[in-house]
């Protein structure tokens, strides 16, 4: 959204004044900011109100440019005219380009309540070239500064003025922009409170946004994190011990859930309690999603440890739990006994199926022994697994993921034989398949060769394969039925993990930035001003009011009409996200 204003005229430079909405009603004084030669445009950062002294000015700046490292300097001037005679005021500026040499030198003028605006930029030296235009074009675009500096996702791109000639060729215009507003926060720290030589105008000259407890938590956080990083650091020393490497600590580690989520909830914490700041805005962006992530992890712990430990429901859970596992159990044996007769009318091998069903239903009866031992326990397993909810939501669904593991083991024994058994067969038909070819599998060279075999090793063979081909439909059976028993044990455990996976990298703090201040989260394209009078973009900005002013031969005033300056100021400095 571009408003530009102003004859096409010819072709010249185009001069873009990027302007803070902040200042436009502020009193006449200096445009302090920071020039980009590569990018053709002026950052204004602040207006330097009178009465000053220049020698207290450039001590300002210098301290400035030392702390920020950007090459902040007086740019023009800016004329605010109310009742001050314009003339009078103009002259008083005008002499003000040889105090402060700056090359362009801009003049800024807002004039009878902000109807007529001019904007001009002069030069000393005049163009040598026989074909180059006399005058520039001056772009006017209007910037909201709080939400620029709020801005976390614009890489820092442009380096500091001495490093700028090596870079030019990876910076944008709006990067320049964005880097400029983030590194000149030193220069915002004044006020109209403070005592000071010099007075600014900026997007915090009425206050510094701050608060008591924002300060108090400042102050508290280092102190608490080097003190928790310490802790942590002991914790991470203890667990990776030599001990904890042995066969059986180490199996269970990598199979358990709850110890994967608790060595993520570690380097959480440690990434948290890190003292070491953030190098760029997405690493800080990433801390804060893991804290908005953790502290919600642990809000929803307390919820469902608040929900267990009130009206005794874990004595009620423990009653209940052992009737579903005998229930489980009936189920499994009548499963057993339909596939040991004749299940949906399949003829099966009766020797075979006796011994697998016999078989698996001894199982059944051990682990139904095993619950009923566990019996009088479980309460005291389940108030304990209550207190885990403490340290989140997700190591409580861990550990429930794990019990049902725990619960599901002679499932999961069943599927693992009858798969074996299956897996037996099919490679022992394959290999007397090879057999009635005349081939063999060479185990030295990988690889099938011929081979010639006698009678007697033919008829075994034959025999063999006959053998397992009659079998193979009863193992398939049993293989595909404890299959389906074991995917549906699976497909619940994969529920829990893909909420436990969505809680742990849900961006949080991201979302509600997106929903809150979408300006927060703002980036920026390349843009391209056209030659003639209207201006059309690409940027990053949305809503922006822009006024395209071009000087004539001594010093010309493009004026705007009051209805398309107002509808320009109505549409002024929203800064929103294109990420």
């Amino acid at each position: 959204a571009w408003w530009a204003l102003g004859p096409p005229g010819p072709p010249g430079m185009v001069l873009k004044a990027f302007f803070p909405t902040c200042c436009v009603s502020a009193d006449s004084g200096l445009l302090v900011g920071r020039w980009v030669p590569e990018q053709s445009s002026a950052v204004v950062l602040a207006v330097l109100h009178f009465p000053f002294i220049p020698i207290q000015v450039k001590q300002l700046l210098a301290q400035v440019r030392q702390a920020s490292q950007v090459g902040v300097a007086v740019l023009g001037t800016w004329c605010h005219c109310r009742q001050e005679p314009e003339e009078s005021l103009g002259r008083f500026l005008e002499s003000l380009g040889a105090v402060f040499p700056h090359e362009p030198w801009l003049r800024l003028c807002r004039e009878r309540r902000g109807t007529f605006w001019s904007c001009e930029a002069t030069r000393r030296q005049a163009p040598t070239a026989p074909g180059a235009p006399g005058e520039d074009q001056v772009m006017l675009i209007f910037y909201d500064q709080r939400q620029v500096l709020l801005s976390q996702l614009h890489l820092p791109t442009v380096l500091s003025d001495r490093q700028a000639g090596a870079t030019t060729a990876s910076t944008g215009g709006l990067a320049a922009v964005f880097d400029t507003v983030a590194r000149s926060e030193v220069l915002f720290r004044s006020d109209r409170f403070d005592e000071g030589p010099v007075r600014l105008s900026h997007w915090q000259s009425e206050g510094v946004e701050a608060s008591i407890l924002a300060e108090l938590a400042k102050r508290a956080s280092g102190p608490i994190c080097l003190l928790l990083a310490s802790l942590l650091s002991l914790v991470s020393a203890v667990s990776a011990c030599r001990v904890f490497k042995l066969w059986p600590l180490s199996f269970l580690g990598s199979k358990l859930s709850t110890c994967e989520q608790l060595r993520h909830r570690l380097e959480q914490l440690t990434l948290i309690c890190s003292t070491r700041k953030a190098e760029n805005p997405a690493q800080l962006m990433r801390k804060a999603n893991t804290v908005a992530s953790v502290l919600l992890d642990v809000a929803l712990g307390l919820m469902l440890l608040s929900w267990l430990h009130g009206r005794s429901r874990i004595g009620h859970l423990a009653d209940a739990l052992v009737p579903v596992a005998d229930h489980v159990a009936e189920e499994l044996q009548h499963l057993l006994q339909w596939l040991m007769g004749a299940p949906a009318g399949l003829k099966m091998n009766r020797a075979l199926d006796q011994v697998l069903g016999r078989f698996f239903l001894y199982h059944i009866h051990l682990w139904i022994s095993y619950i009923h031992l566990m019996s009088p326990f479980v309460e005291h397993i389940l108030w304990h697994v209550g207190l885990s909810a403490c340290l989140g939501l997700t190591v409580a669904l861990s550990l429930l993921s794990d019990i049902i593991a725990l619960l599901t083991f002679h499932i999961y024994c069943f599927y693992v034989y009858g798969a074996r058994l299956y897996c037996l067969k099919i490679h022992g038909l394959s290999s007397l398949w090879r057999l009635f070819r005349g081939k063999k599998w060479n185990v030295l060279r990988q690889r099938v060769d011929s081979c010639s075999y006698d009678l007697d090793q033919l008829f075994i063979g034959t025999l063999l394969f006959t053998i397992l081909l009659f079998l193979l439909p009863t193992t398939a059976l049993y293989y595909l039925v404890f299959t389906l028993l074991r995917l549906l044990v699976v497909a619940v455990q994969g529920l829990i993990h893909l909420l436990v996976d969505l809680i742990n990298s849900l961006p949080l703090y991201s979302l509600g930035l997106r929903l809150c201040r979408p300006y927060r989260l703002a980036g920026s394209e390349p843009w391209r001003p056209e030659a003639t009078g209207l201006c059309s973009s690409a940027l990053g900005f949305s809503g922006l009011g822009s006024l395209n002013c071009r000087p004539g031969a001594k010093r010309g005033k493009v004026t705007g009409t009051r209805s398309q300056q107002d509808g320009c100021f109505t549409i002024l400095a929203r800064l929103v996200s294109n990420s």
